[in-house]
């Protein structure tokens, strides 16, 4: 029997499924180099050890049963442990608080801190998954463009001075998804000041600041100011599948959050948190782990970025891979992304069109490269792919006709 007649939630009238999400979809043809999805290499990822972590967890009967909404405590001790060594300050284990991915943590504070209609500041482009979490928790939005030195703080000192007053700022400050840029350290004491001044939060979105390649990222923003909420993950850097992440925040925070993750899940899984634990607490194991993907994801997008240059010189400019896991890059020439998708598709290559992360800014001659997945010699092989599904490419504006 049909019950088609029985309305859903209005909230979701504004919501679409990540562009993304969609792409991976289409590139699932084995014949296809993706560029697209954002996902870590898997080969890279500790299956050895985890299983050995499973075995030692497994040997306790309490790994089989409901654990601490906050997340298990020995857990919440390492993490709060590794988060002082990050920020130079004593972070409390009632600062700490572990979520099913940091993805949770973001959605979890969305309802904590913004009543329907509050404003929101994102980066332009931004990143998908701060985008939806907001956009269901019917909040404004508004965006602030990035530059070499990350979110452009000025402005949004300007749109303060104009009367706009965000409830939270959202940012990803180290090697930035989509952008590939890292904020500077002078912009993220200002950024900080700014919370403290005009009474809003910062959500530092941080999966990927222990990838970085030549230098470490600074210090996190969070080390400047108690209205900066911070977000990390195992994911980026042991396993996607743990789905542990966590947020550093004010215990007020942490203890509301609780409450709502109380009615979500009741709490995480005691088997993967125990398994966390036992990895992020051997840090001579761990340093040499993170050691290798760091060297293998520098090599390959030190080879993506170098083949984009040859194949393209100055007609698509390419982010500084410093660190991360992606490549942001622009045509000089006004070549159309979305346009050009099919073409390169059709070449054997995929990427996601800049639109996809667009709020303000519609970034139809930008699309984002993920370098994590491929050897040197296959992204070499997607650049020259590219290149080919480029000459016939159509700038934006104009139509496939004309």
């Amino acid at each position: 029997m049909s019950h088609d007649a029985a309305p859903l939630a209005g909230k979701l009238a504004g919501l679409t499924s990540s562009a993304i999400r969609d792409l991976l979809k289409l590139t699932a043809n084995a014949d296809v180099i993706s560029l697209a999805g954002g996902l870590p290499d898997a080969a890279l990822m500790p299956g050895p050890r985890i299983a050995a972590a499973a075995e030692t967890a497994l040997r306790s009967p309490a790994t089989l049963q409901y654990t601490e909404s906050p997340g298990w405590g020995p857990l919440r001790d390492v993490l709060a442990e590794r988060e002082s060594a990050r920020m130079r300050r004593a972070v409390g284990a009632g600062e700490v608080f572990v979520t099913h991915g940091s993805q949770q943590a973001l959605s979890l504070l969305a309802e904590v801190l913004l009543d329907p209609g509050a404003l929101v500041v994102v980066e332009d482009p931004a990143y998908v998954g701060a985008l939806q979490v907001f956009r269901a928790a019917g909040a404004r939005i508004v965006a602030v463009p990035l530059d070499e030195e990350g979110m452009r703080v000025d402005l949004l000192e300007d749109l303060i001075a104009g009367g706009l007053r965000p409830a939270v700022v959202h940012t990803v400050s180290n090697f930035h998804n989509p952008g590939g840029v890292t904020m500077s350290p002078r912009r993220r004491r200002a950024l900080a000041e700014a919370a403290e001044k005009h009474r809003f939060w910062v959500i530092e979105d941080d999966p990927y600041g222990e990838l970085w390649f030549e230098r470490p990222a600074p210090e996190p923003i969070a080390t400047y100011s108690p209205a900066v909420i911070r977000l990390s993950s195992a994911s980026k850097i042991i396993a996607p599948t743990l789905r542990v992440g966590w947020m550093i925040a004010p215990e007020r925070v942490c203890r509301a959050v609780e409450l709502l993750k109380q009615g979500a899940d009741l709490c995480g899984s005691a088997l993967t948190q125990q398994i966390a634990t036992e990895l992020l607490a051997d840090t001579g194991w761990l340093t040499g782990h993170i050691d290798t993907v760091r060297g293998v994801y520098a090599d390959r997008a030190t080879a993506l970025v170098r083949a984009i240059g040859e194949r393209f010189g100055d007609r698509l400019h390419c982010s500084p891979a410093a660190g991360g896991m992606f490549v942001w890059a622009e045509f000089t020439d006004g070549t159309d992304t979305a346009e050009l998708l099919p073409r390169a598709l059709d070449a054997g290559v995929a990427f996601v069109p800049g639109q996809a992360f667009a709020v303000s800014t519609p970034y139809s001659h930008a699309m984002r490269m993920c370098f994590t997945t491929a050897a040197p010699d296959d992204l070499a092989e997607a650049a020259a792919r590219l290149a080919r599904s480029a000459e016939r490419a159509v700038p934006a504006g104009q139509s496939a006709q004309s």
